[in-house]
């Protein structure tokens, strides 16, 4: 009887469902490295850091192709980083193909699409410079028109808090994200390091953040921040391409 009673509770205690517990889902960072593309300090050292970013290329400049052949490569997402006006600055800063709020709308259609057939391998779209640009509703219904027609998402960099962007975006249904913080809005490590501080202190509440920096003046200090920073970021969060913000990207008709 005992050996009976002991068999069953043998079977019973190995044939009960194994509950496996739950994984704790990690918090997602994404980093976004813009003005690529004009052979800027930094480029190659941002591209090969040990991380998955998306490199922000700008269109009709000398290394255009190749930074976003290197990005693509190295398995980095791409975006166009289209140059928009601003309400300040120099115009040269724009770069060519400068959408401006005096383009027509056949020359704001024509001067996008061109600027996403320059550069290979852009999934996406966001902006340099744009504070006055982005408030326009009329110039970004025909960016985002485009944006929608090629199947890329928009990520507004927030370069002016009366953006309409996502108003647009939302009204239009086209897939667009949100910048939560400037690495290098400064040209200082100070301040750089403050801000990849600052990030790691977001990650606590936010779920989901994305951040941008820059090669150029600031590129050689924020390789040496992220690099410092990395394992921070690594140990609350998942660095992620921005593509992972956007799980209907791959649904999206794109057109030839």
């Amino acid at each position: 009887m005992k050996w009976a009673i002991s068999m069953f509770l043998f079977l019973f205690t190995f044939n009960q469902p194994v509950i496996a517990e739950s994984p704790v889902m990690k918090k997602e960072l994404a980093i976004v490295i813009d003005d690529l593309g004009n052979n800027m300090k930094g480029t190659e050292e941002i591209l090969s850091l040990p991380i998955t970013l998306t490199a922000a290329i700008m269109p009709f400049m000398p290394t255009t192709k190749q930074d976003a052949e290197l990005a693509n490569k190295n398995g980095h997402d791409v975006i166009v980083h289209l140059p928009m006006e601003p309400k300040r600055g120099k115009k040269s800063w724009l770069g060519p193909g400068a959408i401006t709020t005096n383009l027509s709308d056949k020359e704001i259609r024509e001067q996008v699409v061109a600027a996403i057939k320059d550069v290979p391998h852009a999934i996406g779209m966001n902006h340099h410079m744009g504070s006055k640009a982005t408030e326009d509703e009329r110039v970004i219904r025909i960016v985002l028109e485009v944006c929608k027609e090629y199947g890329l998402f928009y990520l507004d960099s927030k370069t002016t808090g009366k953006s309409v962007v996502g108003k647009l975006a939302a009204e239009m249904d086209v897939p667009f994200l949100e910048n939560n913080l400037f690495f290098d809005d400064v040209y200082t490590t100070q301040h750089i390091s403050k801000q990849a501080n600052l990030l790691a202190g977001k990650l606590e509440k936010a779920d989901r953040l994305i951040a941008i920096g820059h090669v150029g003046v600031s590129g050689p200090m924020m390789v040496n921040v992220l690099n410092e920073y990395i394992p921070v970021y690594k140990n609350k969060a998942n660095i992620v391409p921005l593509h992972e913000f956007i799980p209907e990207l791959k649904l999206i008709d794109k057109k030839l």
